[in-house]
């Protein structure tokens, strides 16, 4: 019986090494807490102010709320802002955004507004340090690329608006490392959703990816998980002092849930009050 105490008492001390989360400083908490941030901007179901657009950005900002919002490269090493890894939804065109370059993806319009798409550089000249912003960084196959460049960017805005709150998230653990590494101190946090979202991907990759077992070399000081069940893995990362975040919330009812649960709300289509705390 010793035997299988102590197997199952070193079992539990390796998954706890391996979801163990980074320490978050209290001025960054504090920043988050309490924050509703709208998904992608403050865009509309209807598309007339469309997702990652400079109007749903200046919308959020003058709402009060916080945002999230995605980058990737061009083909030309632009660092742009767009979620898909395709344009075809958004824009209406075939193609992977990073097959385009700047003045190509330029000519191209969101959702058939006047809307198009975003330099990184043009949404933080405005946002302008005057609310919190989660950045996701896109998995792709110039990640280095995309880390190093995005993170020249925010060492910028933050010279240029030291008062301005920000934090860096992906799905992808290699980046969340990459920028322990290279900006520990950046707030930093791992997205994840449960196994069956991750379905083209092996079993063992799934739940790996699902239980934050990336975190042994991450170290992600948040955890911004589906809104739903959330898988143990992320539980004991929760309970070991991460980050409490959740995305996509889209009715009031599910909003008051989260709120109760987390620590900050990622939101779209619905206008809850820019804090509840």
């Amino acid at each position: 019986m010793i035997w299988i105490a102590l197997a199952a008492l070193l079992l539990a001390a390796l998954v706890c090494f391996l979801v163990w989360p980074g320490r978050a400083l209290p001025a960054q908490k504090a920043a988050f807490a309490g924050v509703n941030c709208a998904h992608r901007g403050l865009h509309t179901k209807d598309k007339a102010v469309p997702e990652n657009s400079l109007a749903a950005f200046r919308a959020a900002v003058d709402a009060g709320y916080g945002m999230e919002l995605d980058i990737q490269l061009s083909k030309d090493g632009a660092v742009v802002v767009f979620h898909d890894d395709t344009l075809e939804r958004v824009c209406g065109v075939r193609g992977r955004v990073d097959a385009f370059t700047l003045q190509q993806l330029g000519e191209m319009r969101l959702c058939g507004t006047a809307e198009r798409i975003p330099l990184f550089t043009e949404v933080l000249d405005a946002v302008a340090g005057r609310a919190p912003m989660i950045v996701e960084l896109k998995n792709g196959p110039r990640n280095d690329e995309l880390c190093e460049k995005g993170l020249r960017l925010l060492r910028g805005y933050q010279q240029r608006y030291p008062q301005a709150a920000f934090c860096v998230e992906s799905f992808d653990p290699r980046i969340v490392a990459w920028f322990r590494k290279n900006a520990p101190d950046i707030l930093r946090g791992q997205l994840a959703h449960p196994a069956k979202e991750y379905a083209h991907m092996s079993f063992p990759l799934r739940f790996a990816l699902a239980n934050l077992l990336g975190n042994a070399a991450a170290r992600p000081q948040f955890v911004a998980y589906e809104y739903g069940p959330k898988a143990p893995g992320a539980r004991l990362c929760e309970a070991l002092g991460a980050v409490r975040v959740c995305w996509t919330v889209r009715s009031a009812a599910d909003g008051d849930a989260a709120q109760r649960q987390n620590d900050t709300v990622i939101f779209e289509h619905y206008r809850p009050a820019p804090r509840w705390r």
